[in-house]
């Protein structure tokens, strides 16, 4: 029985494409790959990451761990300043009696606080700086400090995490991964000038994944370069923009389908309850059609997507393939990813639909 649209649909081939060549090219420059799997909330798909030797998976909340946790992962890292209270902390302890756990903390109090609710615990810690996104994360110089207010409170601390999401900027993907080694550097030095060993520096976003590859790991033996990136197993509309995938990239889309030509443009069935609503300063529309790239969707209601083209508009009830501008939060409104392999779809759960405590 076909799908009714809107749909999300994954191109298999694509998707394990992607998984494949990245982790090909950390392996080559010896950078240990723990995807952000938020972007895909998908037990499978972390299954496929796993498989082509990520390390482990980064997670942004506990709800996203235990679930990930109880489909088979091993090594988590909540990488998000997490203000624990008792019951969440409880939360956290369950998972790491049966998983590897990290959470992310930026401060002397929050380090103080998770101490104090999971000191003896095997959880680890690991200090966020600020590499210039300016979202959270202390200054690099600052790590040392909350670090060692972590290892004073009973845990143990793994080291430093960044995310560039100032990346996420034309042109800006070689200087974000430029910053992010000098903010993780400065941070291992902090660090260690409080006496205490620095295991990881763990960075890493998706628009700046190829110059960060590219960038010189620290040289400090014993010391593991880590990547985080999320967006990279599918691409999405963003990526497309900032010329970081190509069309053929894209493993991901929303199935569509061409319900008016009002106005002489083509109007779909996916709205923003689909799609998502977010929109870039730098995005020249809603979403893109994959086999159309000169189209943008120029209005976006809850139901509606309008396109305008300057193709010959397809017939009304025929399908295209919509790209959303960010797949995340297309896949967190999503229960299913409908994947497209021989034989026709398939549906994979959307595992982590609203995981978001």
């Amino acid at each position: 029985m076909p799908v009714a649209t809107p749909y999300l649909r994954v191109d298999l081939e694509r998707l394990r494409r992607n998984v494949r060549v990245v982790a090909e090219h950390a392996a080559l420059a010896g950078i240990v790959l723990r995807p952000h799997v938020k972007t895909h909330k998908s037990v499978d798909i972390a299954r496929l990451q796993l498989a082509s030797g990520a390390a482990g998976i980064t997670v942004a909340t506990v709800a996203e761990a235990e679930v990930f946790v109880r489909g088979g992962c091993e090594d988590v890292f909540i990488a998000y300043p997490l203000w624990l209270d008792a019951a969440r902390a409880a939360r956290v302890r369950d998972l790491a009696e049966v998983a590897r756990v990290a959470i992310g903390v930026d401060s002397v109090e929050g380090a103080a606080t998770a101490g104090r609710l999971l000191g003896g615990s095997s959880v680890e810690v690991v200090v966020e700086v600020d590499s210039g996104h300016h979202r959270t994360g202390v200054l690099p110089a600052d790590a040392g400090r909350v670090a060692l207010a972590a290892r004073r409170a009973g845990l143990h601390p793994r080291g430093a995490f960044t995310f560039p999401g100032h990346s996420y900027s034309p042109g800006a993907g070689s200087s974000a991964a430029t910053a992010e080694r000098d903010a993780l550097e400065a941070a291992a030095a902090s660090i260690t000038a409080a006496g205490l060993a620095v295991e990881v520096l763990s960075g890493g976003s998706t628009p700046s994944l190829v110059a960060a590859l590219g960038t010189s790991a620290v040289a400090a033996s014993g010391i593991t370069r880590e990547m985080r990136p999320g967006v990279y197993v599918f691409g999405d509309a963003q990526q497309w923009e900032l010329g970081v995938v190509e069309p053929g990239d894209i493993a991901l889309t929303c199935r569509s389908t061409v319900v008016s030509h009002a106005g002489g443009r083509m109007v779909l069935d996916a709205g923003s309850k689909v799609l998502g609503a977010d929109r870039a300063p730098y995005a020249s529309g809603f979403g893109r059609l994959l086999t159309d790239p000169d189209a943008r969707i120029v209005m976006l209601a809850e139901h509606h997507a309008v396109v305008e083209t300057d193709a010959t508009l397809p017939p009304l009830g025929s399908q295209v393939d919509v790209v959303p501008n960010h797949v995340c939060t297309a896949v967190n409104l999503a229960d299913d990813l409908w994947v497209e392999e021989a034989g026709g779809l398939r549906p994979w759960p959307v595992s982590a639909r609203g995981a978001n405590h």
